[in-house]
């Protein structure tokens, strides 16, 4: 760590993220689940949701501690009151959060119910409920919220916080042209009533 000073940490934190980006891309792309049932059989539609839960979970987790461990520098910290109704902000985004997972299942976000139950066994049914019927990506704008409504910023949290949001930017493209693939009109219907990320704010 002698090598690395508080301006240089935020470029390495960049660096590292990025490498994530491109694996974990790599793995959630539809060639990766191919490869995996060739090589593996059928037997790994059970069990690649949760490989790549594990696996994003643990190669995702040193990232995360880089800010800590690298040398930083403060930017601003927000004193009480402010402090506490961000606070607040943060506590709600993660409430939000487990409300959208329990509302969309989350065994099947976790990838448990895949172990016990078989692959492909019909339509997925488009959730437009609960948040759904404020933005099409809850859980994302939940944790946008999370982690830019903070009381304290330092150089190196900007660098992982700006990370986070250009990958959710550029993976919620991926995805939405996915659902659309998936769900065709029913889902162009939605896109055209219901904004992305920011309630009232109609950006297709």
């Amino acid at each position: 760590m002698e090598n690395i000073s508080a301006y240089t940490s935020p470029w390495l934190i960049l660096l590292a993220f990025a490498i994530y980006s491109v694996l974990h891309s790599l793995l959630a792309s539809q060639t990766a689940k191919d490869l995996a049932t060739t090589f593996f059989g059928r037997n790994a539609d059970r069990l690649y949701r949760i490989f790549f839960n594990v696996f994003g979970t643990v190669t995702l987790l040193p990232i995360l501690g880089l800010p800590v461990l690298f040398p930083d520098q403060a930017l601003y910290t927000i004193p009480p009151p402010w402090a506490y109704l961000l606070a607040v902000i943060q506590g709600l985004a993660a409430v939000m959060m487990l409300v959208v997972l329990l509302q969309t299942d989350i065994l099947d976000f976790l990838g448990i119910r895949q172990l016990f139950a078989a692959p492909n066994e019909g339509p997925q049914k488009l959730v437009m409920l609960g948040f759904y019927k404020w933005v099409r990506h809850p859980l994302y704008t939940a944790g946008l919220l999370f982690i830019w409504f903070s009381a304290r910023m330092t150089l190196n949290l900007l660098a992982l916080n700006a990370s986070i949001t250009l990958y959710i930017l550029i993976g919620v493209i991926f995805e939405e042209r996915k659902l659309v693939k998936e769900f065709g009109e029913e889902y162009e219907v939605y896109q055209a009533q219901i904004p992305i990320l920011i309630p009232w704010l109609k950006l297709k």
